[in-house]
């Protein structure tokens, strides 16, 4: 199977509009990372609507969340006009970093610089070295035209590593757990704490960065690991052959967060392998969830084989989502994929891998066709003459979904503005019997 590219008749003409991609800048990447850090409070140089453009189309976009105490509304921003892009923003920059150390309580302070410092040419690095005695801070230097959500990720981390870590001494079975973005993946939260709960099984302490109440303490924490686990094709990688070069830790890599029996199986097998845990203690706890697991999906056999037995299936989201949610219900719930859309424009180098995992990964005998693609009108027009009965995507399908292919829907990936998600998780065994838990409700009934 090939990636397929389908180009909308006029569409031709304009390639450079996206129509709402489903991702933001780089400054917006390192923002909501720098929020999911319990105790780090962002501090923005830029204009004003940098910031309210991440609560309304980020925060919100990830399951109707708040910022959290730290940011949305009360994020410290210089809200830059035109004189600053005349004179320069370091005073006012100088002026906002002193009222944040003074007014807002934090761990720490990631000063976080957008597209008009970027092209004045503002030295961000040289103020904040002012206040370098009064605590914890940093800079990102994230030009929103310089990337997406996931470079903001990645230079957020990478930040951490060049100017807050310092050299600690490994610890055993300790491990990093990189590559999911807060809120850009949408089940993040309890995706990681449940990670976090089954390597805790085997004896391994995860250290998840995110969710956690002593975040700063979790980052300086991160070169004790002895191991990094990147759950995803191609991000977080970045950040872990930094770790590599600067700590001298080894990583190893997975294609997406695992969901269901066979997925997470597999994964405690190969980190359980490289950390030398005995195959006696982990295929004991494989068996013990394994047998649980399929005796609570035998609640659900009547209704997955009366209800909609082998759905053809469309599925539209990020990377990290749409393969562990493909495998899984291709392998292990009978579902029929009959074509998969990406929206998180992977490089180009790791779309091979990518269309591998869809392809050779899936046990169906109907094998997916696999586009890449971000503007969603293109997207909606490569759903066109096909006999999919379920799409799992994101909000802005459930429309057209009902009115113009008559389909049940279920948002998965981002944007999603139709569920409130918090704790949910597809994540380990119990995840993948989640996840059917809230397909299968979309057709049951009618009363």
């Amino acid at each position: 199977m090939t990636e397929t590219k389908i180009e909308p008749q006029g569409m031709a003409l304009y390639p450079e509009i996206v129509e709402a991609p489903r991702w933001t800048c780089s400054l917006g990447g390192a923002s909501i990372t720098t929020t999911a850090v319990y105790g780090a409070v962002p501090i923005l140089h830029s204009g004003a609507g940098c910031g309210i453009a991440q609560l309304l189309g980020v925060y919100y976009a990830a399951g109707e969340n708040a910022a959290g105490s730290q940011g949305g509304t009360s994020t410290p921003c210089s809200c830059l006009i035109e004189k600053h892009v005349i004179f320069g923003g370091e005073d006012k920059l100088r002026q906002l970093i002193d009222s944040t150390l003074q007014m807002m309580e934090g761990d720490l302070y990631v000063v976080i610089s957008g597209c008009v410092p970027a092209l004045i040419g503002d030295d961000i690095g040289a103020v904040v070295k002012e206040f370098k005695g009064r605590g914890n801070i940093i800079f990102v230097d994230t030009a929103g035209f310089k990337g997406n959500t996931f470079d903001g990720y990645e230079d957020f981390l990478g930040a951490v590593i060049d100017q807050l870590l310092e050299p600690r001494k490994k610890k055993k079975k300790v491990v990093n757990i990189l590559g999911v973005v807060p809120f850009q993946h949408l089940f993040w939260k309890g995706d990681l704490n449940t990670v976090k709960e089954l390597l805790a099984k085997l004896g391994i302490k995860a250290n998840i960065l995110f969710t956690q109440f002593d975040g700063v303490k979790k980052l300086k924490n991160i070169p004790e690991a002895e191991l990094n686990i990147v759950l995803s094709t191609w991000n977080g990688h970045k950040t872990a052959k930094k770790l590599k070069e600067s700590f001298d830790q080894d990583y190893i890599s997975f294609p997406s967060i695992p969901i269901g029996p066979k997925q997470t199986s597999a994964f405690l097998r190969a980190v359980a392998k490289k950390l030398e845990i005995s195959e006696e203690k982990v295929e004991s706890l494989i068996a013990e969830e394994e047998r649980r697991t399929y005796r609570w999906v035998e609640y659900m056999t009547d209704v997955m084989i009366i209800g909609m037995p082998h759905p053809y299936a469309a599925l539209i989201g990020d990377t990290n989502t749409i393969i562990g949610v493909t495998k899984f219900l291709a392998n292990e719930a009978g579902y029929l994929p009959e074509v998969v859309q990406i929206t998180d424009e992977p490089p180009e180098e790791n779309r091979d891998l990518i269309i591998r995992e869809l392809t050779d990964g899936i046990e169906s005998v109907l094998k997916p066709e696999i586009i890449f693609e971000k503007d969603t009108f293109r997207i909606r027009e490569n759903l066109k003459n096909r006999t999919f009965q379920v799409i799992l995507a994101t909000s802005l399908e459930k429309w057209s979904a009902a009115k113009e292919f008559a389909v049940s829907h279920l948002s998965i990936a981002f944007p999603t503005y139709d569920r409130v998600i918090v704790e949910r998780t597809y994540a380990g065994y119990r995840g993948g019997t989640c996840l059917l838990e809230d397909l299968l409700s979309k057709h049951v009934g009618p009363l």
